[in-house]
């Protein structure tokens, strides 16, 4: 009787040992955007991104417009980049944040997908009471394919 209580006793011992398989192998997610370095980027992306986004804030200082080329832009943007769309746009912005300064590159995110590359920037204004944060794509051909602005929420104390 002791032989089967002792059995009994190491076979439950045994069952509730867990098992450990040698090969763990952990599978990396897909990852679609990738943050990237500035200097990982050609120059020539780089400098579009800068030029048209200061040219089209520079426009809500002076007023004066100069159209994006086919060179610089796809159709889509430069039908959405109509004189009047900009100034309505300049007006709500320079009198909640007053004139343009600077840009300020945040971060640069490549989507593996497109090959694009999607160039954030904090916009430094006259007035320091709202944030806002300029993004230009550009695409495998240099061109910007998409340019847009956005008000950052403010931060809780």
């Amino acid at each position: 009787m002791k032989k089967i209580v002792v059995l009994i006793l190491i076979s439950a011992f045994l069952s509730c040992k867990s098992k450990k398989n040698g090969t763990t192998t952990a599978v990396e997610p897909y990852n679609r955007y990738v943050k990237v370095t500035v200097d990982e980027v050609t120059v020539i992306k780089t400098n579009r991104a800068n030029d048209l986004g200061r040219r089209l804030l520079e426009t809500c200082n002076t007023s004066r417009f100069k159209t994006f080329t086919k060179n610089e832009a796809t159709d889509k943007v430069i039908q959405n980049a109509t004189v009047e769309k900009i100034t309505k746009t300049c007006q709500k912005m320079n009198n909640r944040n007053g004139k343009f300064i600077d840009l300020q590159l945040i971060e640069v995110i490549h989507d593996v997908e497109t090959d694009n590359y999607q160039f954030r920037y904090k916009i430094i204004y006259e007035k320091k009471y709202f944030e806002r944060e300029l993004s230009v794509v550009v695409n495998p051909d240099n061109k910007v394919d998409a340019i847009s602005t956005k008000e950052l929420p403010k931060k809780p104390l």
